[in-house]
């Protein structure tokens, strides 16, 4: 096969379309605002597509497996993983900022603080455990391929899988049915991927038209503060992980550039999530553990959503001279641990998970949120791109501890990655 000029690449047309989007945000803001219709409709493109491909990789993945056991296995180890390093970015996140202070000097009134708060107040509700079970159980056993909670499609698809194992024989027609449906459906996520130029365009004009450049700059402290720590982690911890599971994290993140610059781009992880799974199933990783570690992972392992809730927790804190003694900080953690897990599948997670932590820590008004309302846009970039890469991480990592990882393949999909891109797109 021809190979692609620089021009055909994926990943240069989304570079060149968030340049573009860009430069027509900040010299025609108001032609700029008008490209939300842009994003909107291809994030709603690629949602659409998630539940199937969830729905068939977890379903198949299980069927093929004879050992339920094994299953269950792998669960327990993925969760494990989850809560060690999304507790730990919040650990990281809560020392940043008190190392670094970036809300010290501001001196805001709280008398002065104004904003509209309530739609977060009010989905904080749904981090309860009431609200987290409510959320978790669809209403009928098909809802779920057609709904945007992915926390349903996994508990669907688990037992759908279950099931064809414990009646291997009579629903061998269904599991080959699933088998070959897979094909169009992935091939349907290579057409919308065409698209993902003209997503990442309309985002970024969309969010420099509206919000501007110069609402980030009397809040660059905050936001360059919450970029290094999540570059700091992605290089330094989950670096570290990486190495000593026997790959490289950068190669990784090359292998991945296409998933990353589209995330950057939309700022949303949803829309990388099938190209993820397809890759990462690719690159060695048994489908099992791809379709059960990536998806559970988007709702359980949110490492920059995690460095974010801390972070912006304490700058509110500091912002408004209010002093949190230790034990109130280890309070915020320990509630930033449990709502970061009840958020799992609601929408808008991070400032969701940010008002639910804050309203059971009194000391801060729920309404110093609207200090980083602004700038909130900036930071979300940074969020689901850290959430990506930590999840890709953590799939890696469980399929080498379950010793369904081919390193052969891994290796050559890193060191080759343009020409599984190729193979890919066939």
């Amino acid at each position: 096969m021809k190979a692609k000029q620089i021009h055909q690449q994926l990943y240069f047309q989304v570079i060149i379309a968030i340049v573009a989007g860009i430069l027509l945000g900040r010299f025609y803001p108001e032609l700029g605002e008008k490209m939300k219709p842009l994003v909107d409709g291809f994030i709603k493109l690629v949602k659409m597509i998630i539940a199937p491909v969830i729905f068939i990789t977890l379903t198949l993945g299980i069927a093929h497996m004879t050992d339920l056991k094994k299953v269950g296995r792998i669960a327990v180890k993925a969760m494990i993983y989850f809560f060690t390093f999304s507790t730990l970015a919040l650990i990281i996140g809560l020392i940043v900022g008190n190392l670094l202070q970036p809300g010290h000097g501001l001196n805001v009134d709280p008398a002065t603080l104004s904003g509209d708060v309530s739609q977060y107040q009010q989905k904080a509700h749904d981090t309860t455990l009431t609200g987290f079970i409510m959320n978790i159980i669809p209403d009928t056993l098909f809802s779920p391929l057609v709904g945007e909670n992915i926390l349903q499609v996994l508990l669907v698809a688990i037992l759908m899988g279950v099931a064809l194992v414990l009646t291997k024989e009579k629903s061998q027609k269904v599991t080959d049915f699933l088998q070959d449906l897979s094909t169009p459906v992935f091939k349907i996520v290579h057409l919308l991927m065409k698209l993902a130029p003209i997503g990442a365009f309309g985002a970024m004009a969309f969010t420099i038209g509206k919000y501007g450049l110069h609402s980030v700059l009397n809040l660059i402290y905050l936001v360059g503060t919450f970029y290094i720590t999540s570059i700091l982690f992605v290089v330094l911890v989950l670096g570290a992980v990486a190495w000593y599971n026997g790959f490289n994290i950068f190669k990784l993140m090359f292998y991945l550039k296409e998933e990353l610059l589209l995330v950057l781009g939309t700022s949303s992880s949803e829309s990388a999530l099938p190209g993820i799974m397809e890759k990462l199933e690719k690159a060695g990783c048994s489908r099992a553990i791809v379709g059960l570690v990536v998806p559970t992972g988007y709702s359980f392992n949110l490492d920059g959503t995690n460095i974010y809730m801390t972070l912006a927790s304490l700058f509110i804190a500091q912002a408004l001279n209010i002093h949190l003694p230790l034990e109130k900080q280890l309070m915020l953690l320990l509630v930033a641990m449990l709502s970061s897990k009840g958020a799992a599948g609601v929408t808008g997670a991070g400032f969701v998970t940010l008002a639910a932590t804050l309203a059971v820590v009194p000391e801060i008004p729920i309404a110093g949120m609207t200090l980083i309302l602004g700038i909130d846009k900036f930071m979300s970039e940074c969020r689901a791109l850290t959430n990506v890469i930590g999840n890709s991480v953590a799939t890696v990592v469980v399929a080498n501890w379950e010793k369904q990882l081919d390193k052969t393949q891994l290796q050559y999909c890193l060191d080759h990655p343009t020409e599984i891109e190729k193979k890919l797109e066939i």
